[in-house]
């Protein structure tokens, strides 16, 4: 969750199966294949405590009914209802298992056609704003508010937090290990983030 702290141990289960259940490979197939956008931008927009209940599938099924309500593929009406409504026109064909095989093993890109100039060079020293937004980033907690140094410029790339296919350039930005936690941390350590440039201010 961004980076966030005090949320408990992670208990790797052995052995964990991919799906623990029937609904799980269900809920994961019905979602790659559904007419929507931002399946993630609406996982991450579900309520605290909701999220933090939920199973990993859950979220993906609760994200899911979100985007198709929002943008007008079915109505919350109908998803209640578990049925269509009979008077509406069918708007996407029925789909099959070779569709959904298609669908994970065909890559599509992040690039996008850039509308500005990148604000920020290889070499220029940034601020990672300490922003916190309400809903999906990808900016994590613990570089909020440090300093970096821009390493490359990766092009104008889909930008997450809108989950309207919006367009911002990504650059990668290296932080020193000392910059991060302080001077206990080992002098020549660093660890390198992919960041939008909304994310960042000249330092």
């Amino acid at each position: 969750m961004g980076g966030m702290h005090g949320m408990g141990p992670i208990a790797p289960e052995p052995d964990e199966p991919v799906f623990h259940a029937e609904w799980e490979r269900r809920a994961f197939a019905v979602a790659m294949m559904a007419p929507t956008r931002g399946g993630r931008y609406a996982r991450e927009r579900i309520p605290g405590p909701e999220y933090l209940r939920m199973s990993y599938y859950e979220r993906w099924l609760a994200g899911l009914c979100m985007a198709l309500v929002e943008q007008g593929v079915v109505t919350a009406e109908e998803l209640a209802r578990g049925t269509a409504d009979p008077a509406k026109p069918k708007g996407t064909k029925p789909r099959g298992p070779d569709d959904v095989r298609r669908a994970l093993t065909t890559s599509g890109s992040y690039m996008r056609e850039a509308k500005t100039a990148p604000a920020f060079s290889p070499g220029d020293r940034v601020r990672a704003r300490n922003l916190n937004p309400i809903g999906h980033t990808r900016l994590p907690r613990y570089v909020r508010g440090r300093q970096g140094v821009i390493e490359r410029h990766h092009g104008a790339q889909a930008y997450p937090d809108t989950g309207a296919g919006d367009a911002q350039a990504l650059y990668t930005v290296r932080f020193s290990a000392r910059e991060l936690w302080g001077m206990d941390a080992a002098e020549h350590d660093s660890v390198s983030l992919d960041l939008w440039e909304p994310y960042l201010e000249r330092a």
